[in-house]
């Protein structure tokens, strides 16, 4: 499987303070790979499927290449089966 082509991500890097909470909303199985920020909430398109976790870990790594920070320091605290999610950030 051939990797995305990640294009027009926003700049979050100024919100990477720690212990910063950010409310994500997913898309699954979109057609590609893309973030739109609005207001206090972020929302995420990702490709992969909401299977065994692999949606989860597309927006984890998608998050943390905008925030400019390590996927590691990224925590799902709710929404391990939803669509709004929140992730902490703690370096």
């Amino acid at each position: 499987m051939a990797k995305s082509k990640l294009r027009d991500l926003p700049d979050l890097s100024a919100l990477a303070t720690p212990g910063r909470v950010f409310s994500v909303k997913v898309t699954p199985k979109a057609a590609r790979d893309r973030v739109i920020c609005e207001e206090d909430q972020i929302k995420m398109f990702v490709t992969a499927a909401p299977q065994n976790g692999m949606a989860n870990q597309a927006v984890l790594s998608l998050l943390a290449k905008c925030l400019g920070v390590a996927p590691s320091t990224l925590t799902l605290k709710q929404g391990q089966t939803a669509r709004n999610k929140v992730f902490l950030y703690d370096p």
